[in-house]
């Protein structure tokens, strides 16, 4: 492989990206728009949930127990209901998740010894992701206030005191999750589409005469092409990763040296896969198309950025090992929220190294200098 005819078509590559505009907006900013859209876009945090209230016992202790609600900071009461009647009609028409019904005699329940005090939190399961972070929500307040009443004029503080913490993500932020995961699907996605197009454009503007004129092996012409878009790739990770860590708070407790090399692994992976399907096809809308299909929904869906694949079926969770984006998605998330070094990466390394391979020789393979008669 001469070192003079790669760099000569990684030259010609690059000023054919400068010249074209779509190129030049795919490659600097739909990342960094990706980012800040989706990144505020989704969220699994539920605060504010919307709540009425109908207290039919009006004591001293139904207050407490409302106000540990409130001061949570995941309900807010909009409405005191009047009647049991009501309760159907808010939750019908939907403006309010959930009703929270205080029995008359909760404040008797609740001093008399041996009885549990109960109340009732109705929820709009229309929308079961919401309805069940709400019912933890409820569990834990009544559960932490009903401990505290309990205690109440107790001399000494009890045996046993459960003290949690959740390490790499204390406040359960998932914004902290999604902005390392976002990063492998975005370019998952951006890596792929950018060189689905560079062998299709040669066909379609009939300048691939001119480069199967020249001397150049089918590894140089994709090596070459490759090299501009993986600057690219490298730039738009920096700034993704800038861009994460200073708006979203995103801490990263890693090695930025891992993540680059892992990184390199990965992207070049990745724009093998647009080389193939560019030079399969020969189309460029056509390889766009394909190149979108193969990336975004499997790096959305199958990658474990939105769904834990332990709870995926079992034939899905063997799909998953052909997603590229599941190893990224580890390292990004291993490396920003955890901090861990090689010896814990070290499978996703190998794997996305072979993935490097495999997506270069099918580049390879599929590109052809000889001009159909």
């Amino acid at each position: 492989m001469d070192p003079v005819r790669l760099l000569a078509v990684a030259r010609k590559e690059w000023i054919q990206l400068r010249r074209d505009t779509r190129s030049v907006i795919l490659a600097f900013i739909l990342p960094l728009f990706l980012l800040l859209f989706f990144g505020y876009a989704i969220t699994w945090d539920v605060n504010d949930i919307p709540v009425a209230v109908l207290d039919e016992d009006r004591t001293r202790e139904s207050r407490e127990l409302l106000e540990a609600f409130v001061a949570s900071g995941y309900f807010t009461v909009v409405e005191h209901l009047e009647s049991p009647q009501a309760v159907d009609d808010r939750l019908v028409v939907g403006s309010v998740d959930g009703v929270l019904t205080i029995p008359p005699d909760y404040a008797r329940d609740l001093a008399a010894p041996g009885r549990a005090a109960r109340v009732q939190l109705l929820l709009d399961g229309s929308d079961a992701n919401t309805a069940t972070i709400a019912l933890n929500y409820a569990d834990a307040i009544v559960t932490r206030h009903g401990a505290r009443v309990a205690l109440e004029g107790l001399p000494a503080q009890p045996a046993i005191a459960l003290e949690s913490r959740t390490w790499y993500n204390p406040n359960l932020e998932s914004r902290h999750m999604i902005v390392p995961g976002l990063i492998a699907v975005i370019m998952s996605i951006i890596a792929a589409m950018l060189t689905a197009l560079t062998i299709a454009r040669e066909w379609e503007r009939g300048t691939m005469e001119q480069l199967a004129a020249t001397p150049v092996s089918r590894l140089e012409v994709v090596i070459g092409k490759l090299l501009p878009y993986l600057a690219i790739g490298l730039f738009d990770v920096v700034v993704t990763v800038a861009a994460g860590m200073i708006i979203f708070g995103t801490p990263l407790n890693g090695s930025v040296l891992l993540l680059g090399v892992l990184t390199l692994l990965f992207l070049t992976g990745a724009l093998g896969l647009g080389i193939f399907i560019s030079a399969a096809v020969k189309s460029q809308v056509l390889a766009t198309q394909i190149a979108m299909v193969a990336t975004y929904l499997p790096a959305v869906l199958l990658s474990g950025f939105m769904f834990d694949i332990a709870s995926m079926p079992t034939v899905l969770r063997g799909v998953t090992f052909l997603i590229p984006a599941r190893y990224y998605v580890t390292v990004t998330r291993g490396i920003f929220l955890k901090g861990v070094d090689a010896t814990v990466l070290w499978p996703q390394a190998v794997l996305m190294l072979l993935y490097a391979v495999i997506g270069l020789g099918l580049a390879t393979r599929a590109f052809k200098k000889e001009l159909a008669a």
